[in-house]
């Protein structure tokens, strides 16, 4: 009987083979936004599976919501059915569901086209599928997400996916495809694979938004990035004391570029983003402690938005009133 030998050198060639060509994948979807200060962001876009699944989760939610709400809207016009009819006032019966019908599409408008531009316009852009898989959306111009480029990217979601399934759907019922369900289709396909055909995996909704879509992994080190600036500030003899003014002009994705320059660590960007944070606050920008001006900045204007977040206020960035 013939044995299988197992070569060790072979197993770790492999698996070192695995590990290069994963890391080449990743760096193949390596990307560097530059920010309106200048301040060069790195990315790695989301892959086309976990759009994908992002997707799905998003309709399996979407679908369960709506089931509920149609059988609350269910249960609410039976009620109304059986208490007007011991009235027997059958005009009323005829409004009362006329009205909760029109409540039921209403409600069923807003899942289709409020769910995506709701949380993509909230402080993560993500819904909450992209969430679970760890992606968001952003723009490829380095700033924040504006209504413009989320209300356009999801409404070419109709044209890509929504209304070729509508008439693909119409088509079947009819029983016969012809012409009209192979163009369909055609259309279809042509949308829900255009993301396999570019290198940024963007659908046509983000070439004409201006987004890519991103991974956000959860940061690990962001407590240490709350504890440690203060000791090296200190440390460096550099006591930054900054006001309520000083740290109310800026908010949440601000703090996140800040903490994404400390962690890059690059001599040029600390000296620009120092120098933009004095401009914008008053202050005279000193020189050779850029990183230990920047850590105490850091430390009190995270600390300054954690305490409004506990008191249900939120700032999401330097455009948003202050809280």
């Amino acid at each position: 009987m013939n044995a299988r030998i197992a070569i060790p050198g072979r197993r770790v060639r492999t698996e070192q083979g695995l590990r290069a060509r994963a890391r080449a994948q990743r760096e193949s979807r390596d990307r560097v936004l530059i920010t309106p200060e200048g301040i060069p962001l790195h990315l790695t876009l989301a892959t086309r599976s976990a759009r994908a699944g992002a997707l799905m989760i998003d309709f399996i939610i979407m679908g369960a919501a709506m089931l509920a709400a149609t059988i609350a809207l269910a249960y609410i016009a039976g009620g109304v059915f059986n208490l007007f009819q011991k009235a027997k006032d059958g005009t009323a019966i005829g409004h009362a569901i006329e009205f909760l019908f029109i409540v039921w599409l209403a409600v069923l408008f807003l899942f289709r086209n409020g769910w995506f531009l709701f949380f993509e316009l909230g402080a993560r852009g993500a819904t909450p599928g992209k969430r679970l898989l760890g992606i968001r959306v952003a723009a490829r111009s380095g700033g924040r997400l504006t209504a413009e480029m989320v209300l356009a990217r999801n409404l070419l979601r109709d044209i890509e996916l929504f209304l070729p399934i509508t008439f693909l759907l119409s088509v079947k019922g009819d029983g016969d495809m012809g012409g009209a369900g192979l163009a369909a289709t055609a259309w279809f396909l042509i949308f829900a694979l255009f993301p396999c055909f570019n290198r940024d995996a963007m659908r046509a909704g983000d070439l004409i938004a201006g987004t890519w879509v991103v991974e956000a992994p959860k940061r690990k080190l962001e407590a240490a990035m709350s504890a440690a600036p203060a000791a090296r500030t200190a440390a460096s003899g550099g006591a930054y004391r900054f006001g309520e003014a000083d740290l109310a002009v800026y908010g949440e994705f601000e703090l996140q570029v800040l903490e994404r320059v400390l962690r890059d660590n690059r001599p040029e960007a600390l000296a620009a983003v120092q120098a933009k944070i004095c401009a914008k606050i008053g202050w005279d920008p000193g020189r050779g402690e850029e990183r230990a001006f920047l850590e105490a900045y850091y430390t009190q204007l995270r600390a300054r938005l954690e305490s409004g977040m506990r008191l249900g206020r939120r700032k999401a960035d330097k455009f948003t009133e202050g809280s």
